[in-house]
Protein backbone atom coordinates (compact mmCIF):
# COMPACT_ATOMS: atom_id res chain seq x y z
CA UNK A 1 0.00 0.00 0.00
CA UNK A 2 1.44 3.37 -1.00
CA UNK A 3 1.97 6.10 1.57
CA UNK A 4 -0.82 8.73 1.48
CA UNK A 5 1.75 11.41 0.62
CA UNK A 6 2.89 9.40 -2.40
CA UNK A 7 -0.73 8.86 -3.44
CA UNK A 8 -1.37 12.60 -3.21
CA UNK A 9 1.62 13.39 -5.46
CA UNK A 10 0.59 10.68 -7.92
CA UNK A 11 -2.94 12.06 -8.07
CA UNK A 12 -1.69 15.57 -8.85
CA UNK A 13 0.59 14.36 -11.63
CA UNK A 14 -1.98 11.98 -13.12
CA UNK A 15 -4.62 14.72 -13.14
CA UNK A 16 -2.34 17.39 -14.59
CA UNK A 17 -0.10 15.36 -16.91
CA UNK A 18 -1.11 11.75 -17.59
CA UNK A 19 1.91 10.92 -19.84
CA UNK A 20 4.37 11.88 -17.08
CA UNK A 21 2.45 9.72 -14.60
CA UNK A 22 2.68 6.81 -17.05
CA UNK A 23 6.46 7.25 -17.19
CA UNK A 24 6.96 6.50 -13.49
CA UNK A 25 8.50 3.30 -12.27
CA UNK A 26 6.88 1.48 -9.35
CA UNK A 27 9.53 3.03 -7.12
CA UNK A 28 8.84 6.44 -8.64
CA UNK A 29 5.15 6.12 -7.80
CA UNK A 30 6.07 5.11 -4.25
CA UNK A 31 8.45 8.00 -3.53
CA UNK A 32 7.44 11.06 -1.50
CA UNK A 33 9.08 13.61 0.77
CA UNK A 34 8.11 12.79 4.36
CA UNK A 35 6.59 15.26 6.79
CA UNK A 36 9.12 14.02 9.29
CA UNK A 37 12.28 15.38 10.89
CA UNK A 38 13.57 17.41 7.94
CA UNK A 39 10.17 18.89 7.12
CA UNK A 40 9.37 19.75 10.75
CA UNK A 41 12.85 21.17 11.32
CA UNK A 42 12.43 23.37 8.26
CA UNK A 43 9.14 24.68 9.61
CA UNK A 44 10.73 25.36 13.01
CA UNK A 45 13.65 27.22 11.43
CA UNK A 46 11.35 30.12 10.62
CA UNK A 47 9.26 30.13 13.79
CA UNK A 48 11.23 28.66 16.74
CA UNK A 49 12.65 31.93 18.10
CA UNK A 50 13.06 30.66 21.67
CA UNK A 51 14.38 27.10 21.49
CA UNK A 52 14.86 24.99 18.38
CA UNK A 53 15.27 21.42 19.57
CA UNK A 54 14.46 19.71 16.27
CA UNK A 55 17.48 18.75 14.21
CA UNK A 56 20.33 16.35 14.98
CA UNK A 57 23.18 18.86 15.04
CA UNK A 58 24.96 20.76 17.81
CA UNK A 59 25.00 24.53 18.35
CA UNK A 60 26.48 27.00 20.80
CA UNK A 61 25.46 30.66 21.08
CA UNK A 62 23.46 30.40 17.88
CA UNK A 63 26.29 28.99 15.77
CA UNK A 64 27.14 25.42 14.75
CA UNK A 65 29.73 23.78 16.97
CA UNK A 66 32.85 22.92 14.98
CA UNK A 67 36.39 21.63 15.46
CA UNK A 68 39.13 24.27 15.15
CA UNK A 69 41.57 22.04 13.27
CA UNK A 70 38.88 21.54 10.62
CA UNK A 71 37.83 25.17 10.45
CA UNK A 72 41.36 26.62 10.21
CA UNK A 73 41.38 25.91 6.47
CA UNK A 74 37.84 27.24 6.01
CA UNK A 75 37.98 30.46 8.00
CA UNK A 76 36.99 32.57 4.99
CA UNK A 77 33.47 31.19 5.31
CA UNK A 78 30.76 31.73 7.90
CA UNK A 79 30.28 28.48 9.88
CA UNK A 80 26.54 28.57 9.17
CA UNK A 81 27.35 28.17 5.46
CA UNK A 82 29.49 25.08 6.06
CA UNK A 83 28.44 22.86 8.91
CA UNK A 84 24.64 22.62 9.03
CA UNK A 85 22.77 20.19 6.81
CA UNK A 86 21.89 21.76 3.47
CA UNK A 87 18.23 21.54 2.40
CA UNK A 88 17.51 18.24 0.59
CA UNK A 89 16.95 20.07 -2.72
CA UNK A 90 20.05 22.21 -2.18
CA UNK A 91 20.88 25.76 -1.11
CA UNK A 92 18.11 27.99 -2.49
CA UNK A 93 20.58 30.70 -3.55
CA UNK A 94 22.67 28.20 -5.50
CA UNK A 95 19.61 26.77 -7.21
CA UNK A 96 18.49 30.21 -8.35
CA UNK A 97 21.95 31.19 -9.57
CA UNK A 98 22.22 27.96 -11.57
CA UNK A 99 18.79 28.56 -13.08
CA UNK A 100 19.90 32.01 -14.25
CA UNK A 101 23.01 30.38 -15.70
CA UNK A 102 20.84 27.94 -17.67
CA UNK A 103 18.90 30.85 -19.16
CA UNK A 104 22.10 32.66 -20.09
CA UNK A 105 23.79 29.61 -21.62
CA UNK A 106 20.73 28.27 -23.46
CA UNK A 107 18.98 31.00 -25.48
CA UNK A 108 16.20 28.63 -26.57
CA UNK A 109 14.95 28.53 -22.96
CA UNK A 110 13.89 32.18 -23.18
CA UNK A 111 10.16 32.46 -22.52
CA UNK A 112 9.78 28.78 -21.61
CA UNK A 113 8.68 27.35 -18.27
CA UNK A 114 10.94 24.85 -16.52
CA UNK A 115 11.85 23.87 -12.98
CA UNK A 116 14.41 25.26 -10.58
CA UNK A 117 17.48 22.98 -10.60
CA UNK A 118 17.69 20.51 -7.73
CA UNK A 119 21.17 20.08 -6.27
CA UNK A 120 22.60 16.57 -6.51
CA UNK A 121 25.83 15.07 -5.24
CA UNK A 122 27.40 15.05 -8.69
CA UNK A 123 25.93 14.11 -12.05
CA UNK A 124 25.94 10.38 -11.35
CA UNK A 125 23.65 11.01 -8.40
CA UNK A 126 21.33 13.01 -10.67
CA UNK A 127 21.16 10.11 -13.11
CA UNK A 128 20.47 7.78 -10.19
CA UNK A 129 17.50 9.91 -9.13
CA UNK A 130 16.15 9.75 -12.68
CA UNK A 131 16.52 5.97 -12.58
CA UNK A 132 14.67 5.78 -9.25
CA UNK A 133 11.77 7.80 -10.60
CA UNK A 134 11.38 6.41 -14.08
CA UNK A 135 13.29 3.18 -14.79
CA UNK A 136 11.33 -0.05 -14.33
CA UNK A 137 12.42 -3.62 -14.93
CA UNK A 138 12.25 -4.37 -18.65
CA UNK A 139 12.25 -0.71 -19.74
CA UNK A 140 14.43 0.22 -22.71
CA UNK A 141 17.37 2.57 -22.14
CA UNK A 142 18.21 4.01 -25.54
CA UNK A 143 21.91 4.74 -26.02
CA UNK A 144 24.32 5.00 -28.93
CA UNK A 145 26.60 2.02 -29.45
CA UNK A 146 29.39 3.97 -27.77
CA UNK A 147 28.50 5.12 -24.26
CA UNK A 148 29.78 5.72 -20.73
CA UNK A 149 30.01 2.34 -19.02
CA UNK A 150 28.41 3.53 -15.76
CA UNK A 151 25.02 3.73 -17.48
CA UNK A 152 25.01 -0.07 -17.45
CA UNK A 153 25.18 -0.18 -13.65
CA UNK A 154 22.98 2.87 -13.06
CA UNK A 155 20.08 1.60 -15.12
CA UNK A 156 20.39 -2.09 -15.94
CA UNK A 157 22.09 -3.55 -12.87
CA UNK A 158 20.28 -1.44 -10.29
CA UNK A 159 16.84 -1.32 -11.95
CA UNK A 160 16.62 -4.26 -14.33
CA UNK A 161 16.26 -2.26 -17.54
CA UNK A 162 17.64 -3.28 -20.91
CA UNK A 163 19.99 -1.31 -23.13
CA UNK A 164 18.86 -0.71 -26.68
CA UNK A 165 21.63 0.74 -28.84
CA UNK A 166 21.82 2.35 -32.26
CA UNK A 167 24.98 3.12 -34.28
CA UNK A 168 26.15 6.58 -33.23
CA UNK A 169 27.47 7.55 -36.66
CA UNK A 170 26.39 6.87 -40.22
CA UNK A 171 28.87 5.72 -42.86
CA UNK A 172 29.20 9.40 -43.76
CA UNK A 173 30.33 10.11 -40.16
CA UNK A 174 27.20 12.06 -39.29
CA UNK A 175 24.94 11.59 -36.27
CA UNK A 176 22.66 8.64 -37.00
CA UNK A 177 19.21 10.21 -36.78
CA UNK A 178 17.53 7.30 -38.58
CA UNK A 179 19.09 4.79 -36.20
CA UNK A 180 17.79 6.78 -33.24
CA UNK A 181 14.27 6.80 -34.68
CA UNK A 182 14.37 3.06 -35.29
CA UNK A 183 15.43 2.49 -31.68
CA UNK A 184 12.66 4.72 -30.31
CA UNK A 185 9.96 3.09 -32.40
CA UNK A 186 11.06 -0.38 -31.31
CA UNK A 187 10.10 0.25 -27.66
CA UNK A 188 7.30 -2.29 -27.33
CA UNK A 189 5.79 -1.04 -24.06
CA UNK A 190 5.27 2.50 -25.34
CA UNK A 191 7.94 3.98 -23.08
CA UNK A 192 11.55 4.93 -23.74
CA UNK A 193 14.29 6.32 -21.53
CA UNK A 194 16.46 8.21 -24.00
CA UNK A 195 19.89 9.33 -22.81
CA UNK A 196 21.66 11.95 -24.92
CA UNK A 197 25.16 12.98 -23.84
CA UNK A 198 26.76 15.94 -25.64
CA UNK A 199 29.63 16.65 -25.73
CA UNK A 200 29.76 12.89 -25.97
CA UNK A 201 31.77 10.54 -23.82
CA UNK A 202 33.71 8.69 -25.25
CA UNK A 203 33.95 10.24 -28.73
CA UNK A 204 33.89 13.97 -27.96
CA UNK A 205 31.14 14.67 -30.49
CA UNK A 206 28.35 17.27 -30.41
CA UNK A 207 25.76 17.44 -33.21
CA UNK A 208 25.67 20.17 -35.80
CA UNK A 209 22.68 22.48 -36.05
CA UNK A 210 21.20 20.35 -38.84
CA UNK A 211 21.73 17.13 -36.87
CA UNK A 212 20.19 18.68 -33.75
CA UNK A 213 17.06 19.57 -35.70
CA UNK A 214 16.94 15.99 -36.95
CA UNK A 215 17.17 14.65 -33.40
CA UNK A 216 14.32 16.89 -32.25
CA UNK A 217 12.14 15.88 -35.20
CA UNK A 218 12.90 12.21 -34.51
CA UNK A 219 11.85 12.51 -30.86
CA UNK A 220 8.68 14.36 -31.83
CA UNK A 221 7.86 11.75 -34.47
CA UNK A 222 8.18 8.93 -31.93
CA UNK A 223 6.05 10.84 -29.41
CA UNK A 224 3.42 11.44 -32.10
CA UNK A 225 3.16 7.66 -32.41
CA UNK A 226 2.25 7.34 -28.73
CA UNK A 227 5.63 6.63 -27.13
CA UNK A 228 6.25 8.31 -23.77
CA UNK A 229 9.86 9.52 -23.76
CA UNK A 230 11.92 10.38 -20.70
CA UNK A 231 14.55 12.49 -22.48
CA UNK A 232 17.62 12.67 -20.24
CA UNK A 233 20.30 15.17 -21.23
CA UNK A 234 23.59 14.17 -19.63
CA UNK A 235 25.34 17.52 -20.04
CA UNK A 236 28.47 16.68 -18.07
CA UNK A 237 30.80 18.40 -20.56
CA UNK A 238 28.53 21.33 -21.39
CA UNK A 239 30.27 24.44 -22.72
CA UNK A 240 33.35 22.72 -24.15
CA UNK A 241 32.56 23.32 -27.83
CA UNK A 242 35.43 23.85 -30.27
CA UNK A 243 33.96 23.79 -33.77
CA UNK A 244 30.73 24.01 -35.76
CA UNK A 245 28.21 22.39 -33.42
CA UNK A 246 25.22 23.48 -31.41
CA UNK A 247 26.35 25.59 -28.48
CA UNK A 248 23.42 24.95 -26.15
CA UNK A 249 21.86 21.89 -24.55
CA UNK A 250 19.20 20.02 -26.49
CA UNK A 251 17.22 20.28 -23.24
CA UNK A 252 16.42 23.90 -24.15
CA UNK A 253 14.78 22.86 -27.41
CA UNK A 254 13.05 19.81 -25.96
CA UNK A 255 11.15 21.86 -23.38
CA UNK A 256 7.61 22.19 -24.71
CA UNK A 257 8.30 19.97 -27.73
CA UNK A 258 5.54 17.41 -27.06
CA UNK A 259 3.23 16.39 -24.17
CA UNK A 260 4.69 12.88 -24.25
CA UNK A 261 8.29 14.11 -23.87
CA UNK A 262 9.68 14.84 -20.40
CA UNK A 263 13.04 16.63 -20.78
CA UNK A 264 15.43 16.30 -17.84
CA UNK A 265 18.76 18.10 -17.67
CA UNK A 266 21.61 16.64 -15.65
CA UNK A 267 24.60 18.95 -15.34
CA UNK A 268 26.86 20.46 -12.74
CA UNK A 269 30.10 21.99 -11.57
CA UNK A 270 32.05 18.76 -12.03
CA UNK A 271 33.41 19.51 -15.49
CA UNK A 272 31.80 22.87 -16.27
CA UNK A 273 33.56 24.56 -13.35
CA UNK A 274 36.61 22.25 -13.07
CA UNK A 275 35.49 21.02 -9.64
CA UNK A 276 35.38 17.24 -10.05
CA UNK A 277 35.76 16.25 -6.41
CA UNK A 278 33.26 18.77 -5.06
CA UNK A 279 30.34 16.59 -6.23
CA UNK A 280 27.91 19.39 -7.04
CA UNK A 281 25.43 18.53 -9.76
CA UNK A 282 21.94 19.63 -10.76
CA UNK A 283 18.75 17.99 -11.98
CA UNK A 284 16.23 20.16 -13.84
CA UNK A 285 12.77 19.11 -15.01
CA UNK A 286 11.73 20.69 -18.30
CA UNK A 287 8.03 21.02 -17.65
CA UNK A 288 5.88 24.10 -17.13
CA UNK A 289 2.95 23.09 -14.90
CA UNK A 290 3.82 24.35 -11.37
CA UNK A 291 1.75 21.65 -9.65
CA UNK A 292 3.50 18.87 -11.58
CA UNK A 293 6.89 20.50 -11.02
CA UNK A 294 6.30 20.67 -7.27
CA UNK A 295 5.19 17.04 -7.17
CA UNK A 296 8.20 15.89 -9.23
CA UNK A 297 10.51 17.86 -6.97
CA UNK A 298 9.06 16.24 -3.85
CA UNK A 299 9.54 12.79 -5.37
CA UNK A 300 13.14 13.66 -6.27
CA UNK A 301 13.64 14.93 -2.71
CA UNK A 302 12.24 11.62 -1.47
CA UNK A 303 14.94 9.81 -3.43
CA UNK A 304 17.60 12.15 -2.03
CA UNK A 305 16.31 11.87 1.55
CA UNK A 306 16.29 8.08 1.38
CA UNK A 307 19.84 7.77 -0.02
CA UNK A 308 22.24 10.60 0.85
CA UNK A 309 19.84 12.83 2.88
CA UNK A 310 21.34 15.96 1.32
CA UNK A 311 24.32 17.09 -0.73
CA UNK A 312 27.41 18.53 1.03
CA UNK A 313 26.90 22.08 2.26
CA UNK A 314 30.57 23.06 2.00
CA UNK A 315 30.80 22.25 -1.71
CA UNK A 316 27.59 24.13 -2.47
CA UNK A 317 28.82 27.21 -0.62
CA UNK A 318 32.15 27.24 -2.46
CA UNK A 319 30.52 26.79 -5.88
CA UNK A 320 27.94 29.51 -5.13
CA UNK A 321 30.69 31.89 -4.04
CA UNK A 322 32.62 31.17 -7.25
CA UNK A 323 29.61 31.66 -9.53
CA UNK A 324 28.94 35.07 -7.96
CA UNK A 325 32.56 36.20 -8.31
CA UNK A 326 33.02 38.71 -11.19
CA UNK A 327 36.31 37.04 -12.18
CA UNK A 328 34.81 33.57 -12.46
CA UNK A 329 33.68 33.73 -16.09
CA UNK A 330 37.04 34.99 -17.29
CA UNK A 331 38.94 32.32 -15.38
CA UNK A 332 36.70 29.54 -16.66
CA UNK A 333 37.10 30.76 -20.24
CA UNK A 334 40.87 30.66 -19.80
CA UNK A 335 40.68 27.01 -18.72
CA UNK A 336 38.30 26.19 -21.57
CA UNK A 337 40.83 27.70 -24.00
CA UNK A 338 43.43 25.22 -22.74
CA UNK A 339 41.05 22.38 -23.63
CA UNK A 340 40.29 23.92 -27.02
CA UNK A 341 43.98 24.32 -27.89
CA UNK A 342 44.61 20.67 -27.09
CA UNK A 343 41.62 19.53 -29.15
CA UNK A 344 42.79 21.56 -32.14
CA UNK A 345 46.31 20.16 -31.84
CA UNK A 346 44.90 16.62 -31.82
CA UNK A 347 43.03 17.47 -35.03
CA UNK A 348 46.24 18.72 -36.62
CA UNK A 349 48.18 15.62 -35.58
CA UNK A 350 45.58 13.21 -36.91
CA UNK A 351 45.33 15.10 -40.19
CA UNK A 352 48.63 13.39 -41.03
CA UNK A 353 47.49 10.41 -43.08
CA UNK A 354 50.45 8.31 -41.98
CA UNK A 355 48.38 7.18 -39.00
CA UNK A 356 45.45 6.02 -41.11
CA UNK A 357 46.89 2.56 -41.77
CA UNK A 358 46.64 1.81 -38.02
CA UNK A 359 43.85 3.99 -36.63
CA UNK A 360 41.41 6.76 -37.44
CA UNK A 361 39.47 9.08 -35.13
CA UNK A 362 35.74 9.01 -34.80
CA UNK A 363 34.24 12.48 -35.37
CA UNK A 364 34.96 14.85 -32.49
CA UNK A 365 34.50 18.58 -31.96
CA UNK A 366 34.02 19.10 -28.21
CA UNK A 367 34.53 17.83 -24.67
CA UNK A 368 37.47 15.99 -23.11
CA UNK A 369 37.92 12.96 -25.34
CA UNK A 370 38.69 11.50 -28.70
CA UNK A 371 38.10 7.86 -29.61
CA UNK A 372 40.25 6.01 -32.11
CA UNK A 373 39.10 3.15 -34.30
CA UNK A 374 41.99 0.69 -34.15
CA UNK A 375 42.30 -1.24 -37.39
CA UNK A 376 44.76 -4.11 -37.00
CA UNK A 377 45.13 -5.01 -33.31
CA UNK A 378 42.81 -5.59 -30.37
CA UNK A 379 42.23 -2.35 -28.46
CA UNK A 380 42.65 -4.00 -25.05
CA UNK A 381 45.93 -5.57 -26.14
CA UNK A 382 47.06 -2.17 -27.37
CA UNK A 383 46.03 -0.52 -24.10
CA UNK A 384 48.05 -3.02 -22.09
CA UNK A 385 51.08 -2.64 -24.36
CA UNK A 386 51.01 1.16 -24.08
CA UNK A 387 50.77 0.98 -20.32
CA UNK A 388 53.34 -1.73 -19.68
CA UNK A 389 55.92 -0.78 -22.29
CA UNK A 390 55.64 3.02 -22.35
CA UNK A 391 53.77 4.11 -19.23
CA UNK A 392 50.89 5.52 -21.28
CA UNK A 393 47.36 5.17 -19.88
CA UNK A 394 44.37 4.94 -22.22
CA UNK A 395 40.93 3.32 -22.08
CA UNK A 396 39.84 0.41 -24.28
CA UNK A 397 36.10 0.40 -24.89
CA UNK A 398 35.57 -2.38 -27.41
CA UNK A 399 37.70 -4.61 -29.61
CA UNK A 400 38.34 -1.70 -31.95
CA UNK A 401 37.93 1.44 -29.82
CA UNK A 402 40.53 3.28 -27.72
CA UNK A 403 39.58 6.44 -25.79
CA UNK A 404 42.12 9.22 -25.28
CA UNK A 405 41.50 11.95 -22.69
CA UNK A 406 43.44 14.86 -24.18
CA UNK A 407 42.04 16.88 -21.27
CA UNK A 408 44.82 15.54 -19.05
CA UNK A 409 47.73 15.52 -21.52
CA UNK A 410 49.87 18.64 -21.91
CA UNK A 411 49.74 20.36 -25.29
CA UNK A 412 53.43 19.75 -25.93
CA UNK A 413 53.06 16.03 -25.17
CA UNK A 414 50.24 15.27 -27.60
CA UNK A 415 52.48 14.62 -30.62
CA UNK A 416 54.53 12.09 -28.69
CA UNK A 417 51.39 10.44 -27.32
CA UNK A 418 50.02 9.64 -30.77
CA UNK A 419 53.45 8.60 -32.01
CA UNK A 420 53.59 6.04 -29.20
CA UNK A 421 50.11 4.76 -30.04
CA UNK A 422 51.13 4.39 -33.68
CA UNK A 423 54.44 2.78 -32.77
CA UNK A 424 52.70 0.32 -30.44
CA UNK A 425 50.26 -0.66 -33.18
CA UNK A 426 53.20 -1.44 -35.45
CA UNK A 427 54.99 -3.42 -32.75
CA UNK A 428 51.90 -5.50 -32.02
CA UNK A 429 51.32 -6.04 -35.74
CA UNK A 430 54.81 -7.49 -35.99
CA UNK A 431 54.08 -9.80 -33.05
CA UNK A 432 50.98 -11.10 -34.80
CA UNK A 433 52.93 -11.59 -38.03
CA UNK A 434 55.60 -13.59 -36.19
CA UNK A 435 52.93 -15.77 -34.64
Amino acid sequence: MLNPLALELNHIIEEQNKPVYEMFSLLGKSLYFPKGIVSQAGEARGKADRFNATIGMATEEGQPIYIDVIHKNLSAYDPKDLYPYAPPAGKPELREVWRKKLLKDNPSLEGKEFGTPIVTSGLTHGLSIVADLFVEKGDSIILPDKYWDNYQILFNVRHGSETLTYPLFTKANEFNVEGLLEALLSCKNGKAILVLNFPHNPTGYTPTEKEAEGILETIKQAADQGINIVAVMDDAYFGLYYEDSIKESLFARLVGLHPRVLPIKIDGATKEEYAWGFRVGFLTFGIGDPLVLEALEKKAMGSIRSTISCSPHLSQTIILDALLNPEFEMQRNERNKIMEDRAKRVKEILADRKYADEFEPYPFNSGYFISLQIKNVDAETLRGHLLNQYGVGTISLAETDLRIAFSCVELNDLDRLFELIYQSCKELNQCYINL
